[in-house]
Parts: C-alpha cells; sequence; structure tokens
C-alpha cells in the first residue's frame, strides 16, 4: 500500500502483516515525506519531478551542502536531538541518505510506487535474490554492506542496491530505512541494525507476498556469506 498522507501529518506504518516491519517516529516523519514526493511523481507534477532530479544530484553527499534541497531534507526540530558543533545530527544524515536514495529508486518508474509501507531492506534483498541467475551477485553486495565501517561505506553499498531494487521494481519502506540508518551511527547500533537486515532476509514470504518480476519463494538458506546469522 503507498503512503499517502498530507505533509503535515506522520506517517504511521497501518496494522502490518506478519514480520513487515514497523516504524518509529521519527520513520513516520521521513515516510511522510517521501509519500508527498512519490505521490507528486506518479501524478508526473512539476515539483515532484525537478525534487526528486534535484536529490539525486546529492546522492552520497552531506546534508546541508545543497540548499535547494533542505525544504525536502529539513527535520523537524522535535526529532533533531542534540547537536554537536556544525555537525549534522543522527536524523539528519538519516533523512537526506533516505530521500536521496528514494530518488534513485524511484526515477524513470511512473506506474509503480518504489517507497510502500513495511518492506524493510533485508526483506527487499531477499526478493533480488530469489532469481538464480543474480543471486550471487547481489549476495556479494548485501555482504559488502554488512562488512561497511563507516556511514560513507554504508551509503555507497545502499545506493547499490538500490539501483538493483529499481531495476527489479521492488519497493522499500524508506521510513524504516530511515530508522535504521539514525540507529546505525549509535555506538551499539551497526550491530543491532546488521542482526535486523540478516533475520529480515531469511525469512520466508507469506504465501502470495511478492514484489517486482519475481516468481520463486526467496530461499531461507540462500544468505549472503558475511550476513548476520539468526539470532
Amino acid at each position: 500500500m503507498t503512503v499517502t498522507a498530507p505533509a503535515d501529518n506522520e506517517t504511521q506504518s497501518p496494522e502490518p502483516k506478519r514480520y513487515a516491519r514497523r516504524r518509529k517516529p521519527f520513520g513516520g516523519h521521513v515516510a511522510t515525506r517521501v509519500a508527498v514526493l512519490q505521490d507528486g511523481y506518479l501524478r508526473e507534477e512539476s515539483f515532484a519531478i525537478a525534487a526528486l532530479a534535484r536529490l539525486r544530484g546529492v546522492v552520497g553527499r552531506e546534508p546541508g551542502e545543497d540548499f535547494t534541497i533542505l525544504e525536502q531534507t529539513r527535520v523537524a526540530e522535535k526529532y533533531l536531538g542534540d547537536r554537536l558543533g556544525d555537525e549534522p545530527t543522527h536524523t539528519e544524515r538519516a533523512m537526506h541518505t533516505a530521500l536521496t536514495l528514494y530518488a534513485v529508486h524511484q526515477q524513470s518508474i511512473r506506474d509503480t510506487p518504489m517507497h510502500q509501507d513495511g518492506i524493510g531492506l533485508g526483506r527487499a534483498v531477499s526478493l533480488l535474490c530469489s532469481d538464480p541467475d543474480r543471486a550471487a551477485a547481489v549476495r556479494r553486495r548485501f555482504a559488502a554492506l554488512g562488512t561497511a565501517t563507516s556511514y560513507a561505506a554504508v551509503t555507497t553499498h545502499l545506493r547499490s542496491l538500490i539501483r538493483l531494487l529499481r531495476d527489479h521494481r521492488i519497493a522499500l519502506d524508506y521510513g524504516v530505512l530511515a530508522d535504521d540508518l539514525v540507529e546505525l551511527q549509535k555506538p551499539w547500533g551497526p550491530a543491532q541494525v546488521r542482526g535486523r537486515w540478516g533475520r529480515d532476509f531469511y525469512r520466508q514470504p507469506e504465501p502470495g507476498d511478492r514484489q517486482g518480476d519475481d516468481s520463486t519463494d526467496s530461499k531461507a538458506d540462500s544468505a549472503p556469506a558475511g550476513a548476520p546469522s539468526e539470532e
């Protein structure tokens, strides 16, 4: 289900299906921002087309380097937290990363929303791996993401996976991703997030829970080399 909430209301995940990921309040804030852009883009509205083009132009860069995107990437005051000097906060960095990656994901797709509720990163990647012809390459990229040691490296590997998701029209919940990106920046966060992505990858889909061009179930025993194992 596509998220289509007004810009001034935070989007919370609806009652999910089994194993669907739930958003935290900040994730709902990000999902609302993405939903407005997505709705406009799918309607071919000029403001959304221009905004996503600008966001794609700054993917991989630091928040605040381009003032023209701040209308889309600004974070509500209540989610900013403590700021240390001039460095972006965890939420500012997560908002920037989520919005710019969504812009890459939705590029040139005008008939299918690439932001959809409840789909965590591990789940989306498992759908990519359901095709044997691309499974090995996807596993390598997911493993590289799992061993990345800096936020910049994480965003680089995420961008690579997002392009594959776009090519095969597999959606992702960008509010959930933003929550993960906030946690990833905390001292204890990387292990928690990688474990969550790994568990998400392993879980079998419910009957009929398919996306994109896949026609077979993902394999629970084909986790990427280096991916976290079930706890």
